[in-house]
């Protein structure tokens, strides 16, 4: 290609200053803020060059400083740089790759080559030699051209056109990355810079965290490190590298590919075609029963066309603002493009205590962490910690604990960082229910009892001789009231503390819930009490239904029991107990009474069977005893009817209490 290129004589660029980085801000939503200064020569434009895939961020986002008022204009080729660059030229991307290839293509156009001028008529190169045929008034003349000597076109627009599209091919060999070029207004020598925003990796903060000893709360120390990547396209030498935490909104928009926004399509319209019937000549009239009738005429409807579819004195100081805190290094950073370094931006005392950890409060033995409180005036991002034991006199000392996250934290915030766990603290955990009544209170017709449900859960725990604090962590019940100390709430659940003195200890931390329950004193199914006849139920069957009957008096005695000398309502309950006593020995008094009847009954029965079956003087003796059966039986129904009205009046005293 370049011996191609050497064919014409081509216009030399413009002159360009190349402006450097100068500083950088790496951001937590993936994006860089590159800034580009320097001194701008009289009579150059800024140029530099841009990764591809940052364009579309870059035309978004780019501000120029140093425009003397007036408006800067940014070129930068097309994205398809091939295919724009050929656009409307007889050339193909191959023909630039020998010059034989391109003067045949270039067939026709009037060109001056070794002194002679005529139309292209072909061209081949044999051994390094270019041989090309001119068509001239005289006729064909092929001539020789060495390598250096220039071919002239007669038209310099064309010229220049081939020559444009020379420089975008050679730019297309580098598809990742774009030449920005950057026009201002103005004369002389000034100081100029631009800045934009680009797609660019994360940096990583990861974190070493030295913590004190067990028994010793005091200070830990955490020091801040950064993993940053260069993918800006340019080297960064003694750039200022700020690292930012935030949640900014950060979108993208494909502003460097080219939309073509799709438009209806409106059909070339001719004259309306004219359809005729050839005439055939008249014809007899038909039979007049027959008639024909002509059919409708039928117009069509032209088609709407479609719709176009929618257009798709630390490392580095701190400094806050609301959502956002910008770390900035001290030292100037170099670093290539392509290049990852590891650059300190922290280093910070923190308030410390190492605690035990129950997360889960099913493990056997509780984490090893360490409780910090950020006693910074900038809220440190969240990475991965990793952890060692303080330089002292102590056994961790200077050696690795564990690896630890830490989640982002703001100044004055605390949060518990686990590292390790410890097998000499052992746990064992169980649980059990309690039900305690509360309250009662009197219903028509029932008896309402307030009780709370004790889920208790209980740590047995050994330190087995180390002293320390424990942090228990329990989730959040819903409707449960804990009926323990709470010394934080927040997604972890509900936070306890305790200070383990070296012996074993058991922890009870109940959940208290509400709850109320009806105790029937009636049951509806059987009617209305006011009403009800003993001859109408079975009383022996029913008798777990009824006001006295076997249940509900144990229900009542239970109850009062377990009930606490103070609860409220202890004295109806105490009433009430006794007045379903009273009705069971009512009931009793009934039942025993009905048993009574029904032996009557019986016996009655059989004296009328014997009346029937005797005669004579055997007949009148059987008839006397069925007069004193009957009697007997009535006797007996009407002391039935006398318990059942006693239990029944008691029954609606007792349902009538409480309303």
């Amino acid at each position: 290609m370049r011996r191609a290129l050497a064919l014409f004589l081509l216009p030399l660029p413009a002159a360009a200053a190349d402006l450097p980085v100068r500083s950088v801000t790496l951001s937590s939503a993936g994006l860089a803020q590159i800034e580009r200064a320097g001194t701008l020569p009289a009579g150059e434009h800024i140029t530099f060059r841009a990764p591809t895939e940052s364009i579309d961020d870059l035309l978004k986002s780019l501000v120029v400083r140093g425009a003397a008022g007036g408006t800067p204009r940014i070129r930068l080729p097309a994205q398809d740089l091939a295919a724009e660059a050929l656009r409307g030229l007889p050339l193909r991307e191959e023909d630039f790759e020998s010059r034989a290839d391109m003067l045949n293509a270039l067939r026709g156009q009037q060109a001056e080559a070794a002194g002679q001028k005529g139309l292209i008529a072909s061209a081949s190169e044999e051994d390094g030699v270019l041989r090309l045929s001119l068509l001239t008034q005289e006729g064909t003349v092929t001539v020789k051209v060495e390598d250096g000597a220039p071919i002239r076109l007669a038209d310099p627009a064309l010229n220049a056109r081939i020559a444009r599209a020379a420089a975008a091919l050679a730019a297309a060999r580098a598809q990742s990355e774009r030449e920005v070029r950057i026009d201002l207004p103005g004369s002389g020598t000034r100081e100029v810079g631009v800045t934009y925003v680009a797609a660019a990796p994360l940096w990583k903060p990861s974190w070493r965290l030295l913590v004190p000893p067990m028994d010793r709360p005091g200070e830990a120390r955490l020091q801040g490190w950064a993993v940053v990547e260069n993918r800006s396209g340019a080297d960064w030498e003694n750039i200022r590298l700020s690292l930012v935490s935030g949640d900014a909104a950060a979108f993208h928009q494909a502003l460097y590919t080219p939309v073509m926004v799709s438009r209806p399509e409106l059909p070339v319209r001719g004259s309306a075609t004219v359809d005729v019937t050839a005439d055939t000549g008249a014809m007899p009239p038909p039979p007049a029963a027959i008639t024909a009738e002509s059919a409708p005429a039928r117009r069509s409807m032209e088609r709407m066309p479609p719709l176009p579819a929618p257009a798709a004195a630390p490392p580095a100081q701190a400094a806050a603002s609301p959502g956002r805190v910008a770390f900035t290094l001290e030292t100037p950073v170099s670093l290539r493009n392509g290049e990852t370094a590891n650059l300190p931006f922290a280093d910070t005392a923190l308030v410390a205590e190492r605690v035990w950890w129950v997360q889960d409060a099913v493990s056997r033995h509780p984490l090893q962490a360490v409780r910090v409180v950020n006693t910074s005036a900038a809220t440190l991002p969240g990475g991965l910690a990793t952890v060692y034991g303080l330089e002292g006199a102590n056994a961790e000392a200077g050696g690795y604990l564990g690896d630890a996250e830490i989640t982002a934290l703001p100044a004055r915030d605390m949060r518990i960082v686990a590292f390790a766990r410890d097998q000499d603290v052992l746990i064992t955990r169980s649980q059990e229910r309690r039900e305690r009544p509360t309250g009662v209170v009197q219903r028509p017709g029932l008896l309402r009892v307030s009780y709370l449900v004790e889920d208790i859960v209980m740590l047995a725990i050994d330190p087995r001789g180390a002293r320390g604090r424990l942090v228990v962590d329990l989730p959040a019940r819903p409707g449960a009231k804990p009926d323990f100390s709470v010394s934080a709430e927040g997604s972890f659940g509900l936070r306890h503390e305790t200070v383990l003195e070296r012996n074993p200890t058991t922890l009870r931390l109940p959940f208290q819930t509400a709850r109320q329950r009806d105790i029937p004193l009636w049951d509806s199914g059987l009617g209305d009490p006011s009403i009800i006849s003993w001859r109408d139920v079975d009383v022996e069957r029913e008798a777990r239904r009824l006001p006295g009957g076997p249940g509900t008096l144990e229900t009542l005695r239970d109850l009062l029991a377990t009930a606490p000398e103070g609860l409220e309502g202890r004295a109806t309950l105490t009433t009430l107990a006794d007045d379903m006593a009273t009705q069971r020995r009512l009931l009793d008094q009934f039942l025993t009474a009905r048993r009574s009847y029904l032996t009557a009954e019986a016996a009655l029965d059989r004296a009328r069977a014997a009346a029937e079956d005797r005669t004579g003087a055997a007949r009148d003796d059987a008839r006397q005893a069925l007069n004193r059966a009957s009697e007997a039986a009535e006797q007996r129904g009407a002391a039935a009817d006398a318990a059942w009205e006693n239990w029944r009046r008691g029954v609606q005293m007792l349902l009538a209490r409480g309303g």
